[in-house]
């Protein structure tokens, strides 16, 4: 949930600019999160980071989708 998030977040950026929509990029921290936010809530049954560690969140994410790419981890 985490990947399809971020990936999301990044195709929403170049999207927005090239349709001339700037409010899509109001999108991003629902769509990011949101997805994230599932995953622990249906899926891994924990707390997220983001409010404690919002910093930490958002750079992990970022960091979880490059390693899965990379396939430095697995799915």
């Amino acid at each position: 949930m985490h990947f399809i998030g971020t990936g999301l977040v990044i195709l929403l950026i170049p999207a927005s600019l090239l349709l001339n929509k700037l409010w899509l990029l109001l999108l991003i921290p629902f769509v990011g999160y949101g997805f994230a936010w599932m995953g622990h809530y249906f899926f891994e049954k924990n707390k997220p980071a983001t409010f404690q560690y919002p910093g930490y969140s958002l750079a992990s994410d970022f960091i979880l989708f490059w390693d899965l790419l990379r396939g430095k981890q697995k799915f």
